[in-house]
């Protein structure tokens, strides 16, 4: 599996999510993480960037809405109790890469 984050520099939620994928990802052997900072528009069309940070499964945001359009903006992610967070949290994120629940 590879998994890509995606974010514009200097983003706040960019070491949020790095921080969350490595307990999630942790004793993995079939996961492969890269990391990549986009600066243009182009380049958030060209990779699939929804907004800052943006995770990528296989090529694939499996938390953007259909239709999405490609964005260099902060991202928001919702939080099991409805509260808005700037990455997505453990649980969503083992959700999308399998692992044990919380």
């Amino acid at each position: 599996m590879l998994v890509q984050v995606l974010t514009v520099p200097d983003c706040p939620g960019g070491p949020v999510v790095e921080e969350r994928l490595a307990a999630v990802l942790a004793g993995r052997t079939d996961v492969t993480l890269q990391r990549r900072v986009v600066d243009t528009a182009a380049q958030a069309e060209q990779w699939g960037m929804h907004g800052s940070p943006t995770v990528l499964v296989d090529g694939h945001d499996p938390f953007a809405a259909p239709g999405a359009p490609a964005s260099l903006s902060c991202r928001l992610y919702r939080g099991a109790d409805g509260r808005a967070q700037g990455a997505p949290s453990a649980r969503q994120l083992r959700r999308v890469l399998g692992g044990p629940p919380d």
